[in-house]
């Protein structure tokens, strides 16, 4: 667990005022670079503290400016939309009635594992009242997970941790997950298991070179031999891992990504290097018990916001960033000059502002055209009656749609869904996230891209019904359905060009090594976000920190500061494994498969 929290915390007690980016506009499109705007606090020598302007306002963008602010910097951060990004909660316009606040509404649902201990690390800093660690102790664990099977009893597993009280079963809930245990047992194969179970050996002992060469130009799919295995064994250890968690086909899936997530999370549910329980939610909407309150924090540093704010151009010359050029929420453009620039937008928004010099000033910029994006979205639906669902996340693993959902009242403790939100009649929110935009559904026979927004939700609703009612046991019924909330950055469905403001990066086979590093070629300019090559290779919060942690160090030692590094804390390798690792490299230089490798 990182222990600089309280490092930072001397530090920033000691730290003088701080005040933002200067803005010079408005302006051409072609903006030339102006001085930065005096600024009321000083260093040591007299002089300002140096200023940053952080160019985006989600997890990353957050993150950099608390990590900055904590250092003494003047920090501004610029947010096109919403601060918190695809991690924050919204409100359903117009559902709030007699005092109540809006049905609370979000991009996806929140996920933060054990695995996780960079994003952790920030959360325990930033206080929230009656909290000993912060927003941390918002963290809440569920219970348990189901895979449900469209057709079959669905599989429901226990999530074991020390401290945990296991849910209650009913003797029909009893029943339904014996038969479910059995009827797995029976129709996948032992030797599938068994070869599965090999295969995961393989790459928990492959060396770093192997899985950095070998297993990243190695689909999922091909790695697993899946198309010569059963079909539980394509829905559950194949599809069901990538396409339903990872948001990635298996067919082009890399191994190095699907296998390292795999390999955290197991030694996670063991307890080795764990933050905490493999499965965690928080216990309130997104900006009730994170965002708004680092927000809060944040500002108390000094942090400048400017929301409304988009980013068009990182003007480039003399070797430098001159200028970001931003539209304000009038629509007025503005060169935006500071000493330093984190671009911490994501990838597909980011490279937009790219110019040809700046894209020749760094060739890992030209490269990151290659990265991918795909749509994975969240749609709420607003339900009367509890869902009798198990208390957890539900993986849908046989939907056309690739489905997994989460009904969250049970898990917002302290609260009173009906009396604190909407208008009385709404006692949960069942959050379901659509990984799959490209395949045609059960209702209208369309890719949900093909769908309207109301097909959309029918669809959906169908799927989940299919998955969750085929067994005799009513988990969702259509006389409890209140209401539905899809993300509203899709836009232009059922037309030609359907559009996602928030896509989702993926990652096929070969882009691990086109995802740039945090510090650029450009000795003013640095890039946080969940693109850039970290430990964790997923495009995930953790992520998005600990890239934004790696642009902060870098900034820190191109100024010179003395101020500490932030702690960028890697995914848990165990230490009775790196004598395997090592024999592996040796076959591995040798041309010489690994030694559990099977075929």
């Amino acid at each position: 667990m990182d222990r600089t929290g309280t490092t930072r915390r001397t530090f920033v007690a000691g730290a003088t005022a701080v005040t933002g980016a200067g803005v010079v506009g408005p302006a051409p499109a072609a903006v030339a670079a102006t001085a930065t705007t005096a600024a009321t606090a000083t260093t040591a020598t007299g002089a300002p503290p140096p200023s940053v302007a952080v160019l985006g306002g989600g997890v990353a963008g957050l993150t950099a400016a608390h990590e900055l602010a904590e250092r003494g910097f003047r920090v501004t951060v610029y947010e096109r939309r919403a601060l918190g990004g695809k991690a924050r909660s919204m409100d359903v316009p117009g559902s709030a009635r007699g005092g109540r606040r809006p049905l609370p509404a979000e991009h996806g649902f929140r996920f933060i594992p054990g695995i996780y201990h960079n994003l952790p690390d920030t959360m325990r800093r930033i206080p929230f009242p009656g909290n000993p660690n912060g927003v941390h102790d918002n963290l809440v664990a569920p219970g348990e997970m189901m895979f449900a099977r469209t057709g079959r009893e669905d599989l429901r597993f226990p999530i074991p941790w020390p401290g945990h009280r296991p849910e209650r079963l009913t003797l029909d809930e009893l029943r339904r997950a014996l038969t479910a245990l059995l009827e797995t047992a029976v129709n996948l194969p032992l030797h599938e298991t068994a070869y599965f179970v090999n295969r995961a050996l393989v790459f928990l002992t492959s060396c770093a070179e192997r899985r950095d060469g070998q297993w990243e130009h190695t689909p999922w799919w091909e790695f697993t031999r899946a198309a010569r295995m059963s079909v539980d064994y394509q829905r559950i250890l194949a599809i069901g891992v990538t396409r339903n968690i990872v948001a990635t086909k298996a067919e082009e899936a890399s191994t190095r990504t699907v296998g390292t997530l795999g390999e955290a999370f197991v030694f996670n549910a063991l307890g080795r290097g764990a933050d905490g329980p493999p499965d965690r939610i928080l216990n309130a909407p997104t900006n009730e018990a994170w965002i708004d309150p680092w927000v809060a924090h944040l500002r108390a540093l000094g942090v400048e916001f400017k929301v409304g704010w988009t980013l068009r151009e990182l003007t480039y010359g003399d070797g430098r960033i001159t200028a970001a050029v931003v539209d304000d929420p009038g629509g007025a453009r503005h060169g935006v000059t500071a000493d330093h620039y984190v671009c911490a937008l994501p990838v597909e928004h980011a490279r937009r502002t790219w110019g040809p010099a700046l894209r020749a000033a760094d060739p890992q910029l030209a490269r990151c055209d290659r990265l991918r994006t795909d749509w994975m979205t969240g749609i709420q639906f607003y339900l009367t009656e509890p869902p009798p669902l198990v208390r957890g996340h539900v993986n849908c693993v046989d939907s056309p749609w690739a489905l997994t959902a989460i009904a969250q009242a049970h898990h917002w403790t302290g609260r009173d869904f009906a009396a604190d939100y909407g208008d009385g009649a709404v006692v949960d929110c069942l959050s379901v996230d659509i990984s799959e935009w490209d395949r045609p559904g059960i209702l209208y026979g369309r890719t949900a891209k093909q769908c309207t927004r109301e097909q959309v939700a029918r669809e959906v609703w169908a799927q989940l019904k299919a998955a969750l009612n085929d067994t005799g046991h009513t988990a969702l019924k259509d006389g409890a359905l209140h209401s539905w909330f899809l993300d509203p950055g899709v836009d232009g469905l059922g037309t030609p060009h359907p559009t996602n403001e928030d896509e989702l990066l993926i990652h096929p086979v070969g882009t691990f090594h086109d995802r740039p590093r945090a510090a650029t070629r450009v000795p003013n300019l640095f890039l946080a976000g969940d693109y850039v090559a970290v430990d964790i290779d997923l495009a995930t919060m953790e992520g998005a920190n600990a890239a934004a942690r790696q642009a902060v160090n870098a900034l820190l030692d191109r100024a010179g500061s003395d101020a500490p590094r932030c702690t960028v804390r890697p995914l848990f390798r165990a230490p009775e494994i790196e004598a395997l690792k090592r024999h592996d490299l040796f076959r591995y230089r040798m041309g010489l498969p690994n030694a559990l490798d099977l075929g």
